[in-house]
């Protein structure tokens, strides 16, 4: 079992960045792939990325491709995700979830998550 506490987030104009971070608890993170959700208001929850166990391969939305990246460091016991060259349409919740196994796009396949923060991109 792996419990996520999420940092960063907060206002910033468009074109800034910002980096939010996800640190696990226990001494299993190293063994779960690592995703990041968002979700906007009126609007489902949507694949942001996602890492795998070892850091060694990633995967991202097309919306973020370019100016997104996850990291994770196994040895913190934390993930990151990088946000470059925000967007408005970037404003969201953003979650980030743990599954074992693959690399998924499905929210449903994820069976933890952190709290959420905010991001706000302002115009």
């Amino acid at each position: 079992q792996v419990h996520l506490v999420q940092t960063g987030g907060g206002l910033v104009q468009a074109g800034g960045s910002l980096r939010l971070s996800c640190a696990a608890s226990g001494r299993t993170f190293s063994r779960y792939t690592m995703g990041w959700f968002r979700q906007a208001p009126g609007k489902e929850r949507e694949f942001v990325g996602a890492i795998s166990w070892s850091g060694g391969d990633t995967y991202y939305a097309d919306s973020v491709k370019g100016r997104f990246t996850i990291s994770r460091d196994n040895a913190k016991n934390t993930m990151y995700l990088q946000m470059n060259s925000l967007k408005p349409e970037d404003t969201a919740v953003y979650y980030c979830a743990a599954t074992r196994g693959a690399i998924v796009v499905a929210a449903i396949e994820y069976g933890y998550w952190g709290q959420g923060t905010q991001v706000t991109v302002s115009s």
